[in-house]
């Protein structure tokens, strides 16, 4: 595998649960060194991608290149490469921090002055040294996510998979945490992370949208905000509420949602136009009414996406 291939590699990847379709004809590449972002609703299917590619479920069709193995038919190969922390790590809470490193790292077989110096690294780079002797019970939310991610980098993986690694920790820990991924990536690690947190998504090299099973859209966070075919707007109205529910049924719109005390509205000029939006909503009493066009946010786009998404299978 020389760097300039893809360290993953994904060709019509399919996981169907009986008649559910969990992740649906996916096709993606992934490049060494990068850290990707997987975002989408709950259902969306990311965390069953990311079993896929660890080697813990089999794919009903497609195919899934890791670190240069076919995760169908060189499983052990894959998990000799990955790190892998799932949403539930399995921290032992009566052990210490120093235990725990020291139980997976026997799961890992590394032993001796290697463990020591790997251990030391990872305390320091995570400024968790005052901590090692305290047990895993007894850490805040945020050190036990650092805890966890250092027991999954114990034995030098060259991917590290991390399904929705901050969720319910404090933003000054998720700060933190993304501290050390980006550390960890100058080192030349690859980051595979599902997030529900769009700021998060903004911290990824490139970034992709899943929704039902299907990616959507992959690109950088700021080609996914400025290359729309639609244009976005922020709307002020006096009943933000019944400007809401009027504007989602006109033609053009793809999409409306509450941002602050504004609205922002994403809709396609070919079909409609500012003033045609303004017009419709003073007949109805709605107005005064503001439109200022704006750069719109990650969020903003995800939403108009899933919107459009939903509008073409529905």
């Amino acid at each position: 595998m020389t760097p300039a291939e893809p360290i993953i590699s994904i060709r019509n990847l399919t996981r169907r649960f009986g008649e559910l379709t969990a992740v649906d004809r996916l096709n993606l590449e992934i490049a060494r060194g990068e850290i990707f972002g997987l975002v989408g609703p709950d259902g969306a299917g990311k965390t069953t991608t990311l079993r896929l590619l660890c080697g813990l479920l089999d794919p009903s069709e497609g195919e899934a290149l890791v670190a240069g193995h076919d995760v169908s038919r060189h499983v052990d190969a894959v998990k000799d490469r990955i790190g892998y922390m799932a949403q539930r790590f399995g921290l032992y809470n009566d052990l210490t921090v120093e235990e725990n490193m020291d139980f997976y790292a026997d799961l890992f077989g590394v032993l001796g002055a290697e463990r020591e110096k790997l251990k030391l690294q990872l305390l320091r780079m995570t400024r968790m040294e005052p901590f090692r002797e305290r047990p895993a019970g007894k850490l805040s939310g945020g050190m036990k996510q650092k805890l966890a991610l250092m027991c999954t980098l114990l034995h030098h993986p060259q991917i590290l998979f991390l399904d929705e690694p901050t969720n319910g920790v404090d933003p000054v820990s998720r700060r933190d945490f993304w501290t050390i991924l980006y550390q960890l990536v100058q080192n030349g690690l690859t980051v595979f992370v599902t997030t529900a947190y769009l700021d998060e998504a903004e911290r990824c090299n490139r970034v992709g949208l899943m929704h039902r099973g299907r990616l959507v859209r992959c690109d950088t966070p700021a080609v996914l905000k400025t290359h729309m075919a639609e244009i976005c707007y922020e709307v002020t109205v006096p009943d933000r509420r019944a400007a809401r529910q009027f504007l989602e049924r006109q033609p053009g719109v793809v999409s409306v949602a509450a941002f602050g005390a504004a609205l922002h509205l994403f809709m396609s000029p070919r079909e409609t136009s500012v003033e045609k939006l303004k017009a419709a909503l003073n007949a109805k009493g709605l107005g005064p009414v503001q439109f200022t066009q704006i750069t719109p946010s990650l969020e903003d786009v995800f939403i108009a996406l899933i919107h459009k998404e939903e509008t073409a299978h529905a």
